[in-house]
């Protein structure tokens, strides 16, 4: 039952911050010298504007995919880990998110990829023009048939980077705040406590790996049209910030930290009410303290 709470709950993680993403995706890798977006409020009116407001769910495919996948990894790994290690302390719900973070990054990294190529396509178009991705299982399959598997876990680096510590933090920070609250079945302000610590969890999970993601959706980005502006990791973050200064490390981040909060709210919500109506009062709120969905955070997870 845990598996499914979890993955209806990511679904409506996914549906409340994905326009917010995609924002955040357009800031990340839109170039400095000739920028469309002043900022994060300004994007959200341009997309509206010129590609309606479907064009904040461009790429909504990709993680609704692969939600089922990385949810059943992110439970499964987390759980299993927590129980070999004996004692279900914060430093082991950090080891022990943090493998559940390495491990789903598996299923994670191809789907941001075809999240990422899908955002891009088309921005700042008024008119519509043939698009080079149907959707985001045919950006995946193309992308294989030009590149190989090596192309389809193109950002595979960096995602483990954000997603090991990332996932870490987050199990730690949502058990302290959970402690801290007293979330206890029974309790009449149980509900908006969980809200609270999710919401918490979400935006300090994201600031922890928040530069990660900025170069790890550059390399995503990169090679749309077969030009390739960065050759590797090392590349990528030695140009970004020749050209634009330290601060590129954080282009974006009002986007996802306004994310971050609905998105664990939205999840443990949820997660918290399929979980009652599935198990009863007694036994749903207290599994959902162990429940964790979405990432930036990015499941996002990230998010």
């Amino acid at each position: 039952m845990d598996f499914v709470a979890g993955c209806i709950g990511g679904a409506a993680g996914v549906f409340v911050g994905h326009p917010f993403d995609t924002v955040k995706v357009r800031l990340q890798v839109q170039s400095i010298d000739s920028p469309l977006y002043r900022g994060t409020f300004h994007c959200f009116k341009t997309i509206i504007r010129r590609e309606s407001v479907f064009g904040l769910y461009k790429g909504i495919g990709s993680p609704m995919m692969g939600l089922t996948f990385i949810n059943a990894i992110v439970f499964g790994v987390q759980g299993n880990a927590l129980r070999m290690l004996g004692h279900d302390t914060p430093a082991n719900q950090f080891i022990a998110g943090a493998a559940a973070g390495g491990i789903q990054s598996i299923i994670c990294c191809p789907m941001e990829l075809a999240k990422t190529r899908m955002q891009m396509q088309g921005t700042g178009e008024i008119k519509a023009s043939p698009r080079l991705y149907k959707n985001s299982f045919d950006c995946l399959v193309r992308i294989y048939k030009h590149s190989g598997v090596t192309g389809v876990n193109r950002g595979m680096v960096t995602t483990l980077i954000r997603e090991i510590p990332g996932f870490g933090v987050y199990f730690l920070v949502y058990d302290v705040l959970t402690r801290s609250l007293g979330c206890e079945p029974g309790d009449r302000f149980m509900i908006p406590k969980l809200l609270f610590a999710g919401g918490i969890t979400g935006i300090v999970s994201w600031l922890s790996t928040y530069p990660a993601d900025v170069i790890k959706s550059r390399l995503q980005a990169d090679g749309i049209g077969g030009v390739y502006q960065y050759s590797s990791i090392a590349d990528c973050v030695r140009q970004s910030v020749r050209k634009e200064g330290y601060g590129v490390f954080t282009r974006g981040l009002t986007s996802t930290l306004l994310r971050a909060f609905p998105v664990n709210a939205a999840t443990f919500a949820t997660v918290t009410l399929v979980l009652m109506y599935a198990r009863g009062v007694e036994e749903g709120p207290k599994e959902c303290k162990t429940t964790q969905a979405d990432h930036h955070p990015q499941i996002q997870q990230q998010t």
